[in-house]
């Protein structure tokens, strides 16, 4: 039981890492082009990962929630 709950925490803060990351490019984003503002905008290169990599970190940090409640009944 412990281990799954330091590896939730880990990833949490992982987590917390990635949005925070993604929230500051898209705003940096906007400045310099309007593309952005007119809402058709392509994700392409550390964007796009850093995208994908925060849907994977969440939906392993619902498994391990949803591991960590099966675990305690």
């Amino acid at each position: 039981m412990t281990i799954t709950l330091i590896i939730q925490i880990i990833i949490s803060i992982f987590l917390i890492v990635l949005v925070t990351l993604q929230s500051s490019t898209s705003s940096l984003g906007s400045g310099f082009s309007s593309v952005t503002q007119s809402g058709f905008h392509t994700k392409r290169g550390p964007e796009k990962i850093l995208y994908l990599a925060t849907v994977i970190s969440a939906v392993i940090f619902v498994a391990v929630s949803i591991l960590n409640i099966l675990s305690y009944r």
